[in-house]
């Protein structure tokens, strides 16, 4: 069978490489794709963008493709999967009214209030001076976003009055976000540790991946401003097993019961990105209705099992029988970005060192590459993610940072300490 994988980033070159793994597949097609993709065994770019759905939905008639699987949210937002299914089509991905989830924040919160789901007390506001009133009030930090999607952007920690201010100023007054911020919700700031915790979803069974932890912040020590990821790592080892079945119990299950009370049928990755507080209690940050990217890259390194099949099994009714096979191993993820990002950021610069990096323990995906000429070049923001597994998360840790030190392009940068948590809970457990 033919796969196709919407996308071009880094999380589709690991959905890609995965699904090219599988037995049942003869070959990948990637939409747009990357260098990475296209260097990949029984993958093949095609140029259609990710945004053009007529075109998808032409090519994956043309090539009789039997399963689609979405990479960005964008697309399912504007639903592309109601536009596959309408054509009897395959596509691993939520409806557009099940992406609302992602693609407003307003609804998001609204869903979580309705059906009791933990997050943070909130407000959402269209008018500056009723939110800068709001503000007033509210103890520090808090949390500002975006209502719509702005590529894992839209989110500003304010941890001072003047830089709140100057939030809503840029969603409501500058339109900085355009159309996604001309609602904003502000909500109360939740402490603890970050996880990501992703589940396959078909309706009404529930398939948990392996737990990870993302990196948002640009900057060592989780500083400077948020980018759409500057690098992940699993397991998280904040995601106990107690904690694991509080996410189930208190997070995953009520969400697609919830989804199904309010006649939403929701098929695809579902993503909650979660702070676990000292008590090991879950709250919600953000759904997103997609793999988390630069979660993806780390997780699908882990999985032994077949992802096709598994996708496949949600639309016979089958995925509460599917058992996944992790590989024990850690595995760490980093994030190589182009100098500028997450603001502006040139292109077109070769990149060196790739050659020979790949092996069992090592695999570098590709994010914003091209091929030009058979050179590969910088393309995007983030522009690769060098992951790599070892028997303790500071194995895998120096054996991916190892590999990021042999790639280099004019511009090139990354965080120095990704699974820094992870890695001082081993060293502590050591001592």
């Amino acid at each position: 069978m033919k796969v196709l994988i919407v996308g071009g980033g880094g999380r589709e070159h690991a959905l890609a490489w995965k699904a090219a793994r599988s037995p049942l597949v003869t070959e990948v097609l990637c939409a747009p794709g990357n260098a990475g993709t296209a260097l990949e065994p029984r993958v093949r770019n095609v140029a259609v963008g990710a945004g053009d759905i007529d075109g998808l939905v032409r090519l994956a008639k043309d090539e009789s493709v039997e399963l689609s699987i979405v990479g960005p949210e964008q697309p399912l937002v504007e639903g592309i999967a109601d536009r596959f299914e309408a054509e009897g089509l395959k596509c691993f991905g939520p409806s557009a009214s099940a992406a609302r989830l992602e693609g407003s924040k307003s609804f998001a919160k609204d869903f979580f209030a309705r059906h009791r789901i933990p997050t943070a007390d909130y407000e959402t506001f269209d008018d500056l001076q009723a939110a800068r009133r709001h503000l007033a009030e509210r103890p520090l930090p808090t949390v500002i976003k975006a209502d719509g999607l702005a590529a894992g952007k839209g989110v500003i920690i304010a941890h001072a009055a003047e830089e709140a201010d100057r939030a809503v100023r840029s969603m409501l007054e500058q339109h900085d976000f355009g159309a996604a911020g001309k609602t904003v919700v502000i909500e109360d700031f939740l402490r603890g540790e970050e996880a990501s915790f992703i589940a396959l979803v078909d309706g009404t069974r529930i398939l948990p991946l392996a737990s990870s932890q993302d990196h948002k912040a640009r900057d060592d020590g989780d500083r400077g401003p948020n980018t759409g990821g500057m690098g992940a790592y699993s397991p998280a080892p904040v995601v106990t097993d107690e904690v694991n079945d509080r996410i189930m119990n208190e997070v995953v299950r009520p969400a697609v019961e919830g989804l199904a009370a309010d006649g939403i049928h929701y098929r695809g990755f579902l993503y909650a990105g979660l702070m676990i507080d000292e008590h090991g209690a879950p709250g919600v940050l953000e759904f997103n209705c997609r793999f988390g990217d630069p979660e993806t890259q780390p997780i699908l390194f882990r999985l032994r099992s077949d992802l096709v099949a598994a996708c496949l099994e949600s639309f016979g009714g089958a995925l509460d029988a599917v058992e996944l096979d992790w590989d024990p191993r850690a595995c760490v993820g980093v994030v190589m970005a182009a100098g500028g990002y997450p603001g502006a950021y040139e292109k077109n610069r070769p990149i060196s060192g790739l050659e020979g990096l790949d092996s069992e323990t090592v695999k570098v995906f590709h994010a914003g590459t091209r091929l030009d000429a058979g050179r590969v070049v910088t393309s995007g923001g983030r522009v690769l993610c060098a992951a790599a597994l070892g028997d303790s998360v500071g194995k895998a840790q120096a054996r991916a940072y190892a590999a990021v030190e042999k790639i280099a392009w004019e511009g090139a940068f990354y965080r120095g300490d990704i699974a820094y948590r992870a890695v001082a809970r081993e060293q502590a457990g050591a001592n």
